[in-house]
């Protein structure tokens, strides 16, 4: 049996479901929401690249056993997102969460820290997982906020670490929570989405 197998996660904000590839014109129209595919220091596909990129992703799922998620709003039920598990190593109960991506009406709401609340529970609670990895680009420096917001702890940087499409050198810093750390980390969520927003 597979370590991780398609599932659906819920929470008040967001549902998590397989990609499959149905999603190509919600995960396009979502991408189209700040045209996020003119950030070099992500992944997002433009438009006309949505198809294959999903293809893609679902090529990863087979081969190297990733759970790649769509990210629906429940408020409307419309695709505002994608994430996934990857560098899936059951052998040492670890596993990454990342190729994380939002519309930009849905950027700095609640549904990034769902999505990673039901993400990491997912992993640590059913999963027994002992880590969870995020890495990014050392220049993308929201990203970088943004999980260190989680609670997750730098682990150091990998220079020169990838190749992008671009021909720039990606310098990928790691960040990881401990199994030791998801009680604080699972209260700091929880607190995050519960306070007032403006």
């Amino acid at each position: 049996m597979a370590f991780v197998a398609p599932l659906n996660l819920s929470g008040r904000h967001v549902r998590l479901e397989p990609l499959a590839r149905e999603h190509v014109d919600g995960l396009a129209a979502a991408a189209a929401d700040g045209e996020l595919w003119k950030l070099w220091v992500t992944g997002v596909p433009a438009p006309a690249a949505t198809a294959a990129w999903v293809d893609a992703a679902l090529e990863m799922r087979e081969r190297c056993g990733a759970l790649p998620f769509v990210v629906r709003a429940q408020a409307d039920g419309c695709i505002v997102g994608s994430t996934r598990y990857f560098h899936v190593e059951a052998a040492h109960r670890r596993l990454e969460i990342g190729h994380t991506w939002y519309a930009k009406r849905v950027q700095r709401t609640a549904v990034n820290t769902e999505c990673k609340l039901l993400l990491l529970a997912h992993a640590f609670e059913t999963l027994s997982c002992i880590a969870v990895e995020f890495r990014t680009h050392f220049l993308n420096f929201a990203s970088r906020a943004a999980i260190e917001r989680l609670g997750a702890k730098q682990d150091g940087i990998l220079r020169h670490h990838q190749i992008l499409p671009d021909g720039t050198l990606r310098d990928t810093v790691v960040y990881s929570i401990i199994a030791g750390e998801w009680p604080a980390v699972k209260r700091h969520l929880a607190f995050l989405l519960e306070r007032p927003r403006d």
